[in-house]
């Protein structure tokens, strides 16, 4: 459990303006933006809310810094990572209150965040040095073709709310990595810790206009200008797929890069002959873990009808034992959803799938009193048609539909138009494999619940998005391909 004078010091801590060209500023007009503490519904700070002015001038620091940040040397880009690692790992406990205060989830949970969203800081520090092209004969014998890369150049990023950190890292690190300057626009609901991420790295030597943050309460409004800008050539947003079309639309007047890293609507996948142990334990971290609220949750678990009822049971008991209640309170497990709206709609999913059948093992229903908190639910027999068979959940509500044969598996699986991730538990190892080929899905976590790693590529397929972040993959988002041939005199 956390003090209050505790909480107001690291809030204290964290800027109120807008960093832009290595200043912090007032918005135009000093206009502000509250941000809400969602497990008590009250106003833990107000920040700077940016206009459309505020953007453009964040965008004109971005690019005037391009040039000399593109000529910086890798080992200095990956060196200044590398000091901001270390000093985030010192003030670990700062960021991880941090977000628990604008997010809501629980201590352990967002310390978990920071050493995740830490190690992004690590590995690209580690990649700006690997940068590497070719060099050749051609198949003629004509000419010698050399093949670089050179910095996409100014980017612009848009982050969700319900991963503060490592959002913002997973998208920052390769892009300074590879040479390129940063506009980030993290979300009105949790900018807090993006702001401090990016003090942070004013401290370790940033060079100004490297990187500007702008946060606003106009997301569209402000957004619009700065995709629109020639100069811009890169877009980074991770969020819904419904914003997701909409940006990509507005990119492409430009022509521009993009990483889209959008909705998901996992599948959970438990075979006759997995492991139930573990499959509870990974069905627990994959649906419970920020309280439901990511788009690598399990959505729709998919279980064997043999053994249907038996992990129902199971994962009812696990549920029933967890405690809701604000995140900086000891032993808690499960915080507040983002907001109200967070709340009607869970309940929304959930009274739908009862409402055609559904049974509740436990919760299904909304927790009165302060804050936004809704009961970790369990319902057994989940029947097709069901809302939250198609919808993301983005709550912590684990319903359960059953198969009978593997085929049937696969096809309830991928009858969806995502694919961001999905999870496959059994103990047969050339099933496992065929379920790989088989499913539709970015990423696959093979008898475990937790899939995300700073080394490997993240993203997904269908309307879950394009491009990856994280491993080899994610600094080539950064990269543009360029090919030179001279001719064998």
């Amino acid at each position: 459990m956390t003090d209050t004078m505790q909480e107001t010091t690291v809030l204290d801590r964290v800027a109120d303006g807008l960093f832009i060209g290595g200043e912090w500023v007032a918005a135009e007009g000093g206009k502000t933006l509250a941000v809400t503490d969602p497990s008590t519904g009250q106003t833990i700070k107000e920040i700077a809310d940016a206009s459309v002015a505020d953007g453009i001038r964040a965008l004109d620091a971005a690019v005037a810094a391009q040039d000399v940040w593109a000529a910086t040397a890798p080992r200095e880009r990956g060196e200044l990572l590398r000091r901001a690692f270390d000093l985030l790992q010192e003030r670990k406990e700062d960021f991880a209150l941090l977000m628990t205060l604008e997010m809501g989830k629980p201590l352990a949970e967002a310390r978990g965040e920071v050493v995740y969203g830490g190690e992004f800081l690590r590995w690209f520090s580690e990649e700006a040095v690997r940068i590497t092209g070719r060099y050749g004969l051609n198949p003629e014998g004509t000419g010698r073709m050399i093949v670089s890369q050179r910095p996409v150049g100014p980017s612009f990023m848009i982050t969700p709310w319900n991963f503060p950190l490592a959002m913002a890292t997973r998208k920052i690190a390769p892009a300074l990595a590879a040479g390129c300057t940063v506009v980030i626009k993290p979300p009105a609901l949790t900018p807090l810790t993006t702001i401090a991420f990016v003090q942070l790295l004013e401290e370790v030597g940033l060079p100004a206009g490297v990187v500007n943050v702008i946060a606003t309460s106009t997301s569209s409004k402000v957004s619009g200008p700065i995709i629109a800008d020639p100069r811009l050539r890169k877009l980074s947003f991770t969020g819904s797929t419904e914003v997701g079309r909409s940006l990509l639309q507005q990119a492409a007047q430009g022509i521009l890069r993009t990483s889209m890293e959008l909705g998901g609507n996992a599948p959970f996948v438990v075979f006759e002959d997995a492991d139930l142990d573990k499959a509870v334990d990974g069905a627990m971290i994959a649906k419970f873990r920020n309280i439901g609220q990511a788009c690598t949750a399990a959505n729709r678990f998919i279980v064997h009808e043999s053994i249907a009822e038996a992990f129902a049971t199971r994962v009812a008991e696990r549920v029933k034992a967890m405690k809701v209640g604000r995140g900086t309170d000891e032993g808690v497990n499960i915080g507040p959803l983002i907001d109200a709206k967070a709340v009607a709609s869970t309940d929304a999913l959930v009274h739908d799938a009862v409402d055609r059948g559904a049974t509740v093992l436990t919760g299904g229903n909304r927790i009165d009193g302060d804050g936004t908190f809704y009961a970790p639910t369990v319902l057994a027999g989940v029947a097709a048609g069901s809302r939250m068979l198609k919808e993301e959940i983005f709550g912590p509500v684990l319903g359960i539909s059953t198969f009978a044969d593997e085929d049937e598996a696969v096809r309830l699986a991928n009858a969806t138009e995502y694919g961001l991730v999905s999870y496959v538990f059994t103990q047969d190892l050339a099933r496992g494999h065929r379920m790989i080929e088989r499913l539709a899905t970015g990423m696959m976590g093979l008898n475990t619940g937790l899939v995300s790693n700073a080394a490997a590529p993240f993203g997904g397929v269908k309307q879950s998005g394009i491009g990856r972040e994280g491993g080899f993959e994610g600094i080539h988002e950064y990269l543009d391909t360029k090919y030179t041939l001279i001719p064998v005199s």
